[in-house]
């Protein structure tokens, strides 16, 4: 998919990846693009600086109604949904029910709305695009973070079935799956010296958010259903498939190296 003349929304948009996505779609030609977030003061910032053929969009994305009420755009309907909202944890067996709720709600139920808003009036329309940003986390967890770990699996999961199921009406399907980016998210983890952020800095190269915007749209233009801006990550998911119990032993053996 070329993003050109194309109405896009985007969650999580307010900072990070989802605004450099924005603001990229924006500078690729887009027709319009949403940019939506639980943080409305910021998200009309974002809009601001595309101009007028962005709107900011106040969504909870745990909310099933005000996603749905996302693909009613002031610049007609939804050709590419980018579902990038997404929260941490930060715990392990001391995660409480609730942290694994509001983790599931965020980052796998979040993209269930967002299919079941979009994916009608796509298949009616001849097709269309998702893109779920889910991390490298997804597919090589993460050990500093179990809920984390788990619910961006079950994401790049529901994408795998989306792909399979919808391809023969003409959607289109990717998962984003970085590693280390420079966020509030990674900063804020190397300010309080947690594990995952270690793990992810001691993993390879901090990106900038417009260096993966870079890749998504390179991703999108391929229709690649895997997009990573750390190329490594495919090296990993390659040696965890070739041999898992090595690659468990490897890993374990990386964290200690964090925790010792």
């Amino acid at each position: 998919m070329r993003v050109q003349d194309k109405v896009v929304v985007v969650t999580g948009a307010a900072g990070g990846i989802g605004r450099a996505m924005a603001r990229r779609f924006a500078a690729e030609g887009a027709a319009g693009v949403v940019v939506a977030d639980l943080d409305a003061a910021r998200a009309s910032a974002v809009a601001a600086e595309i101009g007028d053929r962005a709107a900011a969009v106040r969504v909870d994305v745990s909310s099933e109604q005000e996603v749905a009420a996302l693909v009613d755009t002031p610049f007609g309907p939804v050709d590419l949904f980018c579902s990038n909202a997404g929260v941490i944890g930060g715990h392990g067996l001391d995660a409480s029910v609730q942290d694994w709720n509001r983790l599931y709600a965020v980052n796998v139920l979040a993209h269930v709305h967002a299919a079941r808003a979009a994916v009608p009036s796509m298949i009616a329309r001849g097709g269309g695009y998702l893109l779920n940003t889910c991390s490298a986390a997804g597919l090589i967890s993460c050990p500093g973070d179990a809920p984390y770990a788990v619910t961006k699996a079950a994401a790049i999961a529901f994408a795998e079935w989306l792909a399979i199921r919808y391809a023969p009406e003409g959607i289109k399907v990717s998962v984003l799956c970085p590693q280390g980016v420079r966020t509030a998210m990674l900063e804020q983890g190397l300010e309080d010296d947690h594990l995952t952020a270690r793990a992810v800095s001691a993993s390879g190269p901090v990106l900038d958010p417009a260096d993966v915007a870079g890749t998504v749209i390179d991703g999108l233009a391929a229709e690649r259903f895997h997009i990573f801006p750390h190329p490594e990550v495919a090296e990993y998911v390659r040696r965890k498939a070739e041999d898992p119990d090595r690659w468990l032993t490897g890993m374990s053996r990386f964290v200690t190296s964090l925790t010792t």
